[in-house]
């Protein structure tokens, strides 16, 4: 989506309600953490995700880090053993990302995991950000602020340069204190490991060499358990069918076509189809433009041979 033009405001109260009354109505905003700014937005809503990774034209659904504003909120969407539940005492707020088990009602989209069972939690310590997941009363997803691809951003003007008519409002609280993402440690039952570096060192955590589990790591995402075939008119013999556009098939990415309602449904629709009794799942052509490129580049990894 263009807009005409990209609102900057400076931080305060009226900047923070106009976020806020964005984030309600389902937008994404670029708002600075004391990392980099981040690109947020309501991460129980799944079409509110679909347009951060269509503003930052994201090649790929990775996971993303879900903002909010104590270790109670985060408690209430992930799992906290003794150690996680350490680490967050001693960091939060501030830049440490802590990834554990997703609660199964936590009511976060699944664009946000990627499909995993893990979800990645943040306490952020900037007034600014701080100051909207307490106005807009949502956890908030917020990856980088900027172009995929392009350098993150710690200053407003930064978000400008790439996401300049892709978002509505900027909210410019001068420059970020670390200018660096945050440190991304996940806590299991085989210890801690970490996934991305950053500003806070994690002793004991060893450098992880697994797949896909939070933002910044290249890897496989979530796949069915069972064959996936792409470009399907019409379901074969014992397939589930994924439609899109004039293909309705069992279910729909987007009857009308929609690439951020398809982007939006496309994890659930998938765990939809791996559950059904078919032994196979098919899925429609969906259009390699704009979010397109995203979805086909997970339907692609979704049916790779393993």
């Amino acid at each position: 989506m263009a807009f005409k033009r990209t609102d900057v405001r400076p931080f305060g109260p009226e900047a923070i309600a106009a976020a806020a009354a964005l984030i309600r109505a389902g937008e994404p905003v670029a708002v600075p953490t004391e990392t980099v700014y981040g690109l947020a937005a309501d991460a129980s809503n799944a079409e509110a995700v679909a347009r951060i990774y269509a503003a930052k034209g994201r090649p790929s659904f990775n996971p993303l880090i879900v903002h909010v504003p104590d270790l109670a909120a985060a408690e209430r969407l992930g799992h906290f053993d003794s150690e996680a539940r350490s680490l967050a005492e001693t960091h939060w707020p501030g830049p440490l990302t802590l990834v554990v088990p997703l609660r199964p009602d936590a009511g976060i989209a699944a664009l946000v995991t990627a499909g995993l069972p893990t979800l990645a939690l943040r306490v952020p310590a900037h007034r600014a950000m701080r100051a909207l997941l307490a106005e807009s009363g949502r956890p908030l997803a917020a990856p980088s602020a900027n172009a995929s691809g392009r350098i993150s951003p710690s200053r407003a003007e930064h978000v400008l340069r790439s996401l300049d008519r892709r978002v509505e409002l900027v909210i410019d609280d001068g420059p970020t204190g670390h200018g660096l993402e945050s440190t991304i440690v996940a806590v299991g039952p085989n210890g801690l490991r970490l996934l991305r570096h950053g500003p806070i060192e994690v002793p004991g955590a060893r450098l992880s060499a697994g797949g896909i589990e939070a933002p910044g790591m290249m890897a496989s995402h979530y796949a069915p358990a069972k064959p996936v075939r792409l470009h399907a008119a019409e379901a074969g013999a014992d397939e589930y069918l994924i439609g899109f556009g004039p293909v309705a098939g069992d279910v729909s990415l987007s009857p009308a076509g929609d690439l951020v309602e398809a982007a939006a449904r496309l994890f659930d629709l998938l765990h939809a189809a791996d559950e059904a009794p078919h032994s196979r799942i098919a899925v429609a052509s969906v259009p390699p433009q704009g979010l397109g490129l995203a979805i086909n580049d997970r339907l692609r990894r979704a049916a790779a041979p393993r």
